[in-house]
């Protein structure tokens, strides 16, 4: 019986101080090791890839955001802020009814397939409005100029990025809008257009975000 009780309280010591040894090593020299190494090498990164302007985080560099003007009575929709560059649309994005207090966005695709009637609506009713915004005196745009990223959605909704194409097809609206020259716009877009990532992966692309905080910085020096 007490050799019972004895190899009883053994294991029982034994399992106890693995566990406090595994907690010690996973729940606390782990993680302060792995948030140590990201904040001295992966400061940017592991903050949440975060862009200031005027010293005042504006947003993420990962996330896309929207360029509207506000709503109007009775409009539920709103207009897009055409001062501005635009990203991609935003399709599948919900509204969180659960969490009401942070107005918080679900980000999702549309989940429609490629041969959806309701897509193909999406797809020309946004390349007719590409068209329209971005047509100005002078410089009209052609449908076949029209690149996918400008109608169509990403699977998150949420992409920051969108082609040079697309950024090169709004320059002449933002010029018009803003009050620059042409070649000033053009030169803004390459200024911040992105190659490849590691020279292969992926494909070219302009955050929209910071373009945009570039942009605001040109138009106050005119």
């Amino acid at each position: 019986m007490n050799n019972s009780v004895s190899n009883t309280a053994r294991l029982f010591g034994a399992g106890l101080r693995a566990l406090l040894v595994l907690t010690l090593v996973t729940g606390v020299i782990y993680p302060l090791v792995v948030t140590g190494v990201a904040q001295a090498l992966f400061n940017d990164k592991a903050n949440g890839s975060e862009i200031r302007s005027d010293g005042k985080v504006v947003g993420s560099s990962l996330i896309g955001q929207s360029y509207n003007l506000p709503l109007k009575k009775g409009q539920k929709t709103p207009d897009p802020d055409l001062k501005w560059f635009q990203g991609r649309p935003a399709n599948g994005l919900g509204t969180n009814s659960v969490n009401t207090q942070y107005k918080l966005l679900l980000s999702g695709a549309t989940n429609l397939s490629a041969d959806s009637k309701d897509l193909l609506k999406q797809v020309e009713a946004a390349k007719a409005a590409v068209i329209k915004d971005n047509s100005v005196p002078g410089y009209t745009v052609k449908a076949s100029e029209v690149p996918a990223d400008a109608v169509t959605s990403s699977g998150s909704g949420l992409d920051p990025d969108i082609s040079p194409a697309y950024a090169e097809l709004q320059v002449h609206r933002i010029a018009a809008k803003n009050g620059l020259s042409v070649s000033a716009v053009e030169k803004l877009v390459k200024d911040h257009t992105e190659g490849r990532t590691l020279g292969f992966m992926g494909e070219p692309r302009v955050n929209v975000l910071e373009l945009n905080i570039a942009l605001k910085d040109l138009v106050a020096k005119q």
